[in-house]
């Protein structure tokens, strides 16, 4: 050993602090989050939101993970002269369901986290 070494030093940051300095009600609460969060993520995967576009002619189904589960059509949208309309307007529809979508699932994961972003979960 060297002379005028601590054998007694330990750096800071390597010292056990028994979970980092929280106490037991922090970490029970982080536990519950995590648990709240993980059924809230089962329950968006099959919840689901409708939207409309297109003056009403675009009816999407979308789950909370950004699944389209269904899309209907008003018949009056469907001109085979003017199949390149359609296909505009049905992207567009689909962006605003994944919008809506997003929109409902962050909401949803809000009421979990008390609005602190949490990375991995949306």
């Amino acid at each position: 050993m060297a002379k005028g070494r601590r054998t007694d030093f330990v750096p800071r940051g390597s010292q056990p602090t028994g979970g980092g300095g929280m106490d037991a009600g922090t970490i029970q609460r982080i536990q519950k989050m995590q648990d709240d969060m993980k059924r809230t993520q089962e329950e968006l995967e099959t919840e689901t939101v409708n939207v409309t576009a297109a003056g009403g002619a675009i009816t999407i189904t979308i789950t909370g993970h950004q699944r389209v589960q269904a899309i209907k059509l008003d018949p009056a949208l469907v001109d085979p002269a003017d199949v390149p309309m359609l296909e505009d307007t049905l992207v567009a529809a689909v962006n605003e369901a994944i919008v809506a979508s997003q929109a409902h699932s962050a909401k949803r994961l809000e009421a979990v986290t008390g609005g602190v972003n949490i990375p991995g979960f949306m």
